[in-house]
């Protein structure tokens, strides 16, 4: 499973949410593996985050705004304050549960400039997304 991110979605997310940093493609491949996996429905799909809710962790919201149309405004985005990052998109009965290995994460805290962040979002753009998460399938 490896949702393709082309360099036009990764513009269009970046014009969004302001700048390109590792959890914001984590929300994207996210959003884009529920969309494969449920069928994209901004309106029937509901996404829960389980996450610290300031950046650099929150900006997966971005991501997955961007990937599947849920959005805070629609309220069918919740967040839920954690220490780990994972996600559970549900529609209808069927759901998919994603969890942040934590080798994915590995640098990340060193981050020390703008060109580095893009550097390790860039990388992790091309990631399969079982190397970056371990999921879970529902009914």
């Amino acid at each position: 499973m490896r949702p393709d991110i082309s360099k036009r979605l990764i513009a269009e997310t970046v014009k969004f949410h302001g700048h390109l940093g590792p959890f914001l493609i984590l929300g994207l491949k996210a959003g884009l593996l529920a969309n494969r996996v449920l069928g994209k429905d901004p309106i029937r799909t509901r996404a829960i985050v389980e996450t610290d809710p300031k950046p650099p962790r929150s900006c997966v919201i971005d991501g997955i705004q961007v990937a599947t149309g849920c959005t805070m405004g629609k309220r069918n985005i919740e967040l839920k304050r954690s220490n780990r990052v994972s996600i559970t998109f549900t529609r209808g009965e069927r759901s998919l549960r994603l969890c942040l290995r934590r080798e994915a994460l590995e640098g990340v805290a060193t981050i020390s400039s703008v060109e580095e962040a893009e550097r390790m979002a860039l990388a992790l753009a091309s990631k399969p997304v079982q190397e970056l998460f371990e999921t879970e399938k529902g009914p």
